[in-house]
């Protein structure tokens, strides 16, 4: 793909992460369903989280896009590396992971993730945006450029990390309201639910795999161009 089509894509995609996340932190609080605590606001919801990490990437490839444009290859080395690393680590298997795991669990019981009085708060093409739209956007990205992934074991690391951090967020607002964030938690016992997260963790390195194997797959180990 030609670097202008590129950029104009990245633009696009960023535009529209943008007005997303804008449109969801902007629902009425006064219209929120009981279950729905004010506590940690809308950041305490991965989906959420996951709109502003793809608003960021999404702006650092448009940013790489123009410096390779203008010629700044020096800084575009450096701006790639960034992108690269956000998108391989957190922005391919975060929203792989939102998507597959909302659709199977929303299949199964909508109560235990998205509870029907949500519906008359949130629109269903925002519905659709935080929660669908997120997983063909991700294939896109593969599709359309390159990306060179970090070591296994440094990826890894940091997805881990990164995991590591939701969860104690999670952990530390049911210990301040006795909530917590998605129904499906108070199913389970202690032991339950730290089974539920190492499963969980598993997952979202599976899509980590994935997206390394697609990646190579496509644009095999040297097309990394600048």
């Amino acid at each position: 793909m030609e670097i202008s089509t590129l950029a104009t894509y990245h633009c696009l995609a960023f535009v529209w992460y943008f007005f997303v996340a804008y449109s969801i932190t902007h629902v009425r609080t006064e219209e929120r369903p009981s279950e729905v605590f004010l506590y940690g606001g809308q950041w305490k919801y991965l989906t959420v989280l996951n709109l502003v990490l793809q608003a960021v990437f999404y702006g650092v490839s448009f940013l790489a896009d123009v410096l390779r444009l203008i010629k700044k290859l020096r800084c575009a080395k450096c701006v790639i590396s960034s992108r690269d690393l956000l998108f391989s680590v957190l922005a391919f298997p975060v929203s792989t992971f939102v998507s597959i795991s909302f659709w199977t669990l929303y299949t199964y019981n909508r109560e235990l993730v998205y509870p029907k009085s949500l519906d008359g708060v949130i629109p269903l093409w925002l519905n659709h945006a935080m929660h669908t739209v997120v997983l063909p956007f991700a294939v896109l990205e593969i599709l359309a450029t390159p990306h060179r992934y970090p070591a296994k074991k440094k990826g890894l690391i940091l997805l881990g990390f990164v995991a590591f951090l939701y969860i104690s967020w999670v952990l530390w607002i049911y210990s301040v309201t006795g909530e917590w964030v998605y129904p499906l938690f108070a199913l389970f016992s202690p032991a339950g639910l730290a089974a539920f997260f190492a499963v969980s963790l598993a997952i979202i390195i599976s899509f980590y795999n994935f997206g390394e194997f697609l990646n190579r797959m496509i644009w095999g180990q040297s097309k990394f161009c600048f």
